[in-house]
């Protein structure tokens, strides 16, 4: 069957079984490879994307509720304002080391900025964060990053803007 959606603000058609998965087609079929596939069951984050506004694994969408959707992974967002200081705050904070789960970090920390207009507490970041899993950094220094970022007023508006820009006028 055929599906049409937006990933990365461009249109994409694929013609695919109804059941593949939405990560399969952006790995496969559109050759996005910053989406990972850890466990396939939706349980350590490394597929993570934005779909229509909201993080979810990519490995647990099926194909059949594309159509009309709008579709963020790492390589759309790298141009968006936020994407380059969280970034930053990762590396300087030591947040990273093999990579792997990164994307997926990166994608819920942007979405876990969004839905929140205030400073995050601890707690809130690690239950928004626990769909995510890393089995080289640890998560204190992930956690030390997404703190650091959550207390920049400034970066915390540009993030509803980039969500805004990117989802709002499209959905």
């Amino acid at each position: 069957m055929n599906f049409e959606f937006l990933v990365n603000g461009k249109n994409v058609s694929v013609d695919v079984n109804p059941k593949k998965s939405l990560l399969n087609i952006l790995r496969d079929e559109l050759n996005m490879l910053s989406v990972k596939e850890g466990c396939g069951k939706g349980e350590c984050g490394a597929c993570t994307v934005l779909m229509n506004g909201k993080r979810v694994n990519s490995c647990l969408v099926p194909a059949f509720q594309l159509n009309g959707a709008v579709i963020y992974t790492i390589e759309g967002i790298m141009d968006w304002q936020s994407y380059k200081a969280m970034e930053k705050a990762y590396i300087e904070f030591g947040s990273v080391q093999c990579g792997f789960c990164m994307s997926g970090f990166l994608i819920s920390t942007l979405s876990l900025m969004n839905e929140n207009d205030n400073k995050i507490s601890e707690d809130e970041m690690k239950w928004k964060l626990g769909g995510n899993i890393c089995r080289c950094t640890g998560y204190t220094k992930i956690i030390e990053a997404v703190d650091f970022l959550s207390k920049q007023n400034e970066l915390m508006s540009k993030v509803k803007r980039d969500f805004s820009n990117a989802f709002i006028e499209k959905i």
